[in-house]
């Protein structure tokens, strides 16, 4: 079962914290045919033929989804994900985490006048998105995942899971 992390008010601090499951495969099927529509695009713009698909697909996702870095530390008791994500809001960002991996997804619309009688035809400046699915080097209990951004870094601390018992078997 997976957690959602998602925003929550917080008097002076922008935090994350625990609500209920919640699921973003809409949002990357959305964002899926973004990148189909685009790839479409620079194909027609190159002016088609084989061979290409690839580099129009990858040009594609470049433009729309932002790189999003980040650092993956694992101590004793738990695993901390950081992130890089400069201009986004804690209320603009979904994590998603499970016992074995952890997605985060952002995206922030900003709206721009253009001067009068001008035809904007793209923009990398109006949407940014990001998304990125971690496997975590060990299984974490995602109930107790809890998340901070501040200054642009995104910080996710997941608590980890309990290790395998062994069950005796007694006979009767």
């Amino acid at each position: 079962m997976a957690t959602a992390l998602v925003n929550q008010k917080a008097e002076s601090k922008k935090q994350l914290s625990m609500t209920q499951p919640i699921s973003i495969f809409e949002e990357m099927d959305r964002l899926m045919r973004r990148v189909e529509e685009r790839a479409f695009r620079l194909f027609e713009e190159r002016g088609g033929g084989d061979g290409f698909a690839l580099s129009d697909w990858l040009g594609a996702e470049h433009e729309l989804v932002k790189a999003m870095p980040i650092q993956v530390e694992e101590t004793e008791k738990e695993v901390v994900v950081r992130a890089e994500i400069p201009g986004f809001e804690a209320k603009e960002l979904t994590i998603q985490a499970e016992t074995d991996c952890l997605s985060v997804f952002g995206k922030v619309e900003k709206k721009t006048e253009s001067e009068k009688g001008a035809k904007q035809h793209y923009s990398e400046i109006s949407c940014n998105e990001v998304y990125r699915e971690i496997s975590l080097p060990a299984h974490v209990n995602p109930e107790k995942a809890t998340a901070h951004l501040e200054k642009g870094v995104l910080e996710i601390h997941l608590a980890k899971a309990a290790p395998a018992r062994v069950v005796e078997i007694k006979a009767s």
